[in-house]
């Protein structure tokens, strides 16, 4: 059975992303999901899945620079998997994966009439995109991977779970926001406090008692408890090649923890025909709060679209 959070209607990081619910999991949990311009046959909706324990709020601005871009009507998908944002939780905790977040993907996109689809994948958004591809090629005309790779840093999943034990544990919302603060001006160099208080609350919400909520299934976390900081993960390269079946675009946030520059490097060897670009001066998750890089992705979005569909987008 489906598990439920509480999350305050009025929480601002969702005020502007109403959502449907889409049942998923042979009908046992609902994801969430905000479209944003119109679904049609004339061009390929771009589908964003955020990062391991995130939500669609982390695409926020993203959706709205596209939306300019690209005339104000292309269709962008947001997604809140199973254990985050808007979803359900998933019942048990070992249900949680990449591969069952594949499955679910796999069954959201039908239920919308997608037929075919641009994948942005952020971090463990990347590793779902990536098992798409290799259990349904067909539903992936193309991809777009965000500080995503097969080789995943035990040294940044070590510092995500210290970093939210640690805020987490605080009393007081001055004392969360501070901790927060501190937190993310490291990913987020110079950026203003009410930017980062904006970021605190697309993962966590101050509760009455004045302590950080997660807007996630705590359990997620729960789970990275025994990955330690030397660890080596195991590779996942044929999950990678498995893009092969549609043009690739590469990205990585210049202070990111996730996806070393090396596992990048070998990443663009691998597919010397993918589109590289490094988002300067911020970590994970990207703010996708600069117009080169939104414009960059678009432009890889309406190619593929146009080589897709054989139509002017």
């Amino acid at each position: 059975m489906a598990r439920k959070r509480t999350i305050p209607d009025d929480h601002p990081a969702f005020a502007a992303l109403p959502v449907t619910r889409v049942s998923v999991s042979a009908g046992h949990l609902r994801a969430a999901v905000h479209i944003s311009g119109r679904l049609s046959s004339q061009r390929l909706p771009v589908v964003c899945i955020p990062g391991y324990q995130r939500n669609m709020s982390d695409f926020t601005e993203f959706a709205a620079y596209f939306q300019r871009m690209g005339g104000g009507n292309w269709p962008v998908v947001l997604l809140d998997l199973p254990g985050r944002g808007r979803a359900d939780d998933r019942a048990r905790p070992q249900d949680y994966s990449s591969l069952a977040d594949a499955r679910d993907v796999a069954s959201i996109l039908p239920a919308l009439g997608i037929e075919q689809a641009v994948i942005l994948g952020q971090g463990h958004g990347g590793q779902v995109a990536m098992a798409l591809a290799k259990d349904h090629p067909l539903l992936v005309a193309g991809t777009v991977l965000l500080d995503a790779g097969p080789v995943t840093d035990s040294r940044g999943i070590v510092r995500l779970r210290s970093n939210l034990k640690h805020v987490e544990s605080l009393r007081g919302g001055k004392f969360v926001t501070a901790g927060f603060r501190r937190m993310l001006s490291g990913d987020y160099p110079g950026l203003p406090e009410a930017r980062l208080d904006g970021l605190m609350g697309r993962s966590h919400v101050i509760d009455r008692r004045g302590r950080a909520r997660p807007l996630y299934d705590a359990r997620l976390i729960e789970a990275l408890s025994s990955i330690n900081f030397d660890d080596v993960l195991v590779a996942q390269w044929p999950l990678f090649d498995a893009l092969r079946c549609a043009p690739l675009m590469l990205l990585r946030t210049q202070l990111t923890d996730q996806l070393r520059r090396e596992t990048f490097d070998e990443m663009q060897r691998r597919r010397p025909d993918a589109l590289a670009l490094t988002i300067a001066g911020q970590g994970s998750p990207a703010l996708f709060d600069q117009r080169d890089e939104i414009e960059a992705v678009a432009d890889f979005v309406i190619r593929t679209s146009r080589a897709a569909l054989g139509r002017a987008a």
